[in-house]
């Protein structure tokens, strides 16, 4: 039986089946293992890990502790009814409209973030007039439609990484402002910020930012010096603001002090760092790379609730929840008809009935006529409803190659 304990009930004689720490990089070769003796029970109290799940039938058992399918219908509970108030959301164009704007918009975003990185490595100064002009039209099309660009997001490859997870977490930071009501000049400065936060990685050894396995401790320590390094970079370039150098400094730090490079905690983290920590671990944990397989959408959010017990704020998770929706775009849901779509777009009022692009069969295990279903509309949904998200790795073809199936 799988259940979670405390890392203070952790003792040797236990088997981890998850260390739970999807948020933090870590050296550990796996997170399933025996702990053999109190030096690795030292070391995971070391990372920030509170709370992990472990076998009783591999090892020692925790008789009061819950079982992990009693915390995910917590968690799942909970999330329902964060989402069961929700506001209209203000969309000024529809979905099929923006959509050619937005893959423009990405595009181009992928581009500068690289080329930055690249005149970087060059010895060649920041130039942030480069992202502005990006940024405003990134900032225009969430205004307009932000599912539009919340939905390319799961087009991705492994290969771009680093570009693309910088241009995603300014997508999302940009949303997710938004939602909060900032004014469209802080949209701007903490989009910028976000965009720009890993641009530190380029002074990275590249046999380590490019390894493709886990990293030694010694080597975490390196890639963790990409923060400082980041904050240098900007501080020198002309123009910076304080909410970028905010988002960009601050994105790994964790409200209970386990984070860096400064281990800030609580209020000490400004409110733009607390957003950009969720945002970063949220992308980081959808995104494949090549020790890690995303996470699915809807599961990610679980696992940031979790999570915002101790390491993210718990207020704002609830935001970002209300924000990409109970599944967010880019989710693979199966329906009660046993047919297979996207999640193209959220229903604000109706977060649980979501726009979802239907192309397959699950039965029959073949394609369909690609169409869009509302499930909020009674007319065209009549008794279908989510019964899921699936796992991408599950079905023959992978995210990438369904996510440009579905949005054609």
């Amino acid at each position: 039986m799988i259940k979670k304990i405390l890392t203070e009930q952790l003792r040797p004689g236990m088997y981890i089946h998850d260390l739970n720490c999807g948020w933090l990089d870590h050296a550990f070769l796996s997170s399933r293992f025996a702990v053999k003796n109190h030096a690795v029970i030292a070391k995971i109290r070391k990372t920030g890990v509170r709370e992990l799940y472990i076998d009783t039938e591999k090892g020692s058992d925790v008789a009061d502790a819950r079982t992990q399918q009693e915390v995910e219908q917590e968690l799942d509970d909970e999330i329902g009814a964060i989402v069961e108030n929700q506001a209209d959301e203000l969309t000024e164009v529809p979905l099929h409209e923006e959509r050619a704007r937005a893959e423009w918009v990405l595009r181009q975003a992928v581009s500068v973030i690289n080329g930055l990185m690249s005149d970087l490595r060059l010895g060649q100064q920041l130039d942030l007039e480069q992202t502005a002009p990006m940024l405003t039209e990134m900032t225009d099309s969430i205004f307009r439609n932000q599912h539009a660009l919340l939905g390319l997001q799961r087009i991705r490859r492994r290969d771009r990484y680093t570009f693309e997870h910088s241009v995603n977490v300014a997508v999302l930071m940009i949303a997710f402002g938004r939602s909060l009501g900032l004014e469209r000049d802080v949209l701007h400065e903490i989009g910028t910020g976000a965009l720009l936060h890993d641009i530190g990685k380029t002074l990275v050894p590249s046999d380590i930012l490019n390894k493709p396995e886990r990293l030694t401790e010694h080597e975490l320590k390196i890639m963790q010096e990409h923060v400082e390094h980041t904050e240098r970079l900007l501080n020198a370039a002309p123009g910076i603001s304080p909410a970028s150098l905010q988002v960009a400094a601050e994105h790994h730090e964790r409200m209970d002090g386990s984070g860096y490079p400064n281990r800030k905690a609580g209020e000490a983290i400004s409110q733009f760092g607390r957003m950009a920590a969720i945002v970063d671990i949220y992308d980081a944990i959808t995104s494949d790379r090549v020790y890690h397989q995303g996470m699915e959408p809807s599961l990610a959010l679980r696992k940031l609730l979790e999570w915002s017990h101790y390491h993210v704020d718990s207020e704002l998770v609830q935001h970002f929840i209300r924000c990409v929706g109970i599944y967010p775009v880019g989710t693979l849901v199966r329906l009660a008809s046993q047919r297979i779509g996207m999640v193209m777009e959220s229903n604000s009022n109706h977060l649980l009935q979501p726009v979802v692009r239907v192309f397959l069969d699950a039965k029959r295990r073949r394609y369909l006529d690609v169409h869009d279903l509302d499930l909020s509309d009674p007319a065209a949904a009549g008794n279908e409803r989510i019964l899921k998200a699936e796992h991408t790795s599950d079905w023959p073809a992978n995210l990438h190659g369904i996510a440009k199936l579905a949005i054609q």
